[in-house]
């Protein structure tokens, strides 16, 4: 049935075509070469089904029509910049075209709004007048707003039109794009299947080889290719900021609060002209001015940031690298800022605190900075490096990740406590500390030692936290849970509780000596098995429902 529509429809559109227009513009037909082309409609592609429209409705065109073609993603997956012009504007383009869009394979993202921007900075929408027929199956997924596009261009262009063909999209994401139809004059049209494909293409290409004459412009000034540049300096009669050094600097144009027109960098742009308020940011630096730019003269509007540039680099010690990792902060009057390792702040002129972390160490720098002066400073934290490791017994060395490292200040306060000043877990775990007296704690399973230790500047420090304990492992058919105590009681006739658990099968390191497992089950009754560790060692135990076997290795 569509074949049918397809062949009677192109037949409409090669007559009504091939009837005499009045002025046919210059157009490009944008088509979605994203991933989700490959969904299926009816059991077939979008992608197939876009092609057999383009080849069916562009088989034979005006001979005055100069129709391009363009896609987006077909070429890369997760490349916002992934747009390609396919098919330039020319006359009799139709077949070459279909040809084009036989040879896309859809697979990346929809830069939908910069695909239309280029297309119409393509066909010069600015100086004449232009139409760009966009095909898409998804919305905007390139951070661009395809409603504020439609104002630009609307703005900017002579006449330039959108025309939206909405591919298998809800009412809902429909909306979201048919503003860029709308706002430029255009019309949005919904396609859900081929024959709804084929009505909306043949619609737009008419109205586009059947547009009206535009009226002759009245002559103008001559328009400059650029008639818009900031001029900014961080001090006043400083250096102006060029392409190298304005990289940060991020500007917009705003016309009655909207924003019309932004950029980074030191502009050197075409603006239409008119009044507008210009906005630029450089580091925490915000300044505005109004400017009026005009097509013959060059608008420089000029800015002193009153800033100065502070670059810090941080140390673990004197000698050292720079410290990877290490935080740099920088406070200045009304703000601050951070980075890593070795960084570079534009800041306000004034008073200027830098702050660098290394590990546990941290030194700061004050002082005050002019506008326009360049600032280093280097700031050595003074730590050293503690590895810690730790050992069953001497010589056998714990190689478990599981193994659980606190680190605390030597000196004990009025409670007993003491400062926690790291912690990690797994052997060989290093740790950046100021010069002091330090302890490690390392705790394996229900196995818990500490070892002392002095950290000098710039000196590495190997710690060993030997644990003088052993491996049981325990097996316990048909358990429910399982208590473990430590076979000493106290005056009380208690024992220590040193672990519990719900499993029928139990690994854990304890200290050297001698303990007890109680084991319970679903009938309430429970089981109690006595068994010894020895540190170094290995202990293993089955405790059979009433009775039980161990043996150490």
């Amino acid at each position: 049935m569509r074949i049918l529509k397809k062949i009677m429809i192109g037949a409409v559109v090669t007559l009504g075509l091939a009837a005499p227009s009045l002025a046919a513009e210059r157009a490009i037909i944008v088509l979605d070469g994203s991933g989700s082309m490959w969904a299926q409609i009816d059991g077939e592609a979008r992608i197939s089904i876009a092609r057999e429209t383009l080849s069916s409705v562009l088989a034979d065109l005006p001979g005055d029509l100069e129709l391009g073609l363009m896609s987006y993603g077909h070429r890369e997956k997760g490349n916002c910049g992934d747009i390609e012009m396919l098919v330039q504007p020319a006359a009799g383009t139709g077949a070459a075209i279909a040809a084009a869009a036989d040879r896309i394979n859809p697979k990346g993202m929809t830069p939908l709004s910069d695909a239309v921007r280029l297309a119409a900075e393509d066909l010069r929408f600015t100086e004449q007048k232009a139409t760009v027929i966009l095909i898409t199956d998804g919305l905007e997924t390139c951070e661009v707003d395809p409603c504020a596009l439609g104002s630009e261009l609307e703005n900017q262009g002579i006449d330039f039109t959108t025309h939206v063909l909405g591919f298998g999209l809800s009412d809902e994401e429909g909306r979201a794009v048919a503003c860029l139809a709308e706002n430029t004059g255009g019309q949005y049209l919904s396609a859900q299947d081929g024959d709804d494909l084929v009505d909306a293409l043949t619609a737009t290409v008419a109205e586009v080889a059947q547009a009206k004459p535009a009226p002759v412009p009245e002559p103008e000034p001559a328009i400059l290719d650029e008639n818009f540049t900031i001029e900014a300096a961080l001090a006043e009669g400083g250096e102006l900021l060029n392409r190298e050094t304005g990289k940060g600097l991020a500007w917009e144009l705003r016309q009655a609060g909207d924003r019309v027109e932004f950029g980074y960098g030191v502009p050197h742009k075409q603006i239409a002209p008119g009044d507008y308020e210009l906005f630029v940011r450089y580091g925490p630096i915000e300044q505005s001015q109004p400017v009026t730019i005009t097509a013959d003269t060059l608008a420089a509007p000029y800015f002193v940031l009153n800033a100065g540039k502070v670059i810090v680099r941080a140390y673990a010690s004197e000698g050292e690298p720079v410290a990877k990792g290490a935080s740099i902060d920088v406070v200045y009057s009304g703000g601050d800022d951070r980075a890593y390792t070795e960084a570079e702040f534009i800041v306000p002129a004034g008073e200027i605190t830098v702050t660098a972390k290394v590990g546990q160490g941290e030194v700061s720098k004050s002082f005050t900075l002019a506008a326009g002066e360049t600032v280093e400073k280097e700031l050595v934290a003074g730590v050293g490096l503690a590895v810690i490791n730790a050992s069953y017994v001497e010589g056998m060395p714990v190689q478990d990740s599981g193994m659980a490292v606190s680190l605390f200040k030597a000196a004990k306060a009025i409670d007993g406590s003491r400062e926690r000043v790291g912690y990690g877990y797994g052997p060989g775990d290093e740790y950046q500390l100021v010069p002091g007296n330090y302890v490690a704690m390392v705790k394996m399973g229900e196995a818990i030692a500490e070892a002392p230790f002095v950290i000098e500047s710039g000196e590495r420090t190997e710690v060993d936290v030997v644990l003088d304990a052993g491996v049981a492992a325990i097996t316990m058919p048909g358990a429910y849970s399982f208590e473990m105590f430590s076979a000493k009681t106290d005056l009380q006739g208690n024992r220590q509780r040193v672990g519990f658990g719900y499993d029928a099968v139990h690994q854990t390191t304890l200290p050297g000596g001698d303990y007890v497992v109680v084991v319970n089950y679903d009938d309430d009754s429970e089981t109690e098995a006595s068994f010894s560790v020895t540190p170094g060692e290995r202990t293993e135990l089955t405790v059979e429902k009433g009775v039980s076997k161990s043996k150490t290795k």
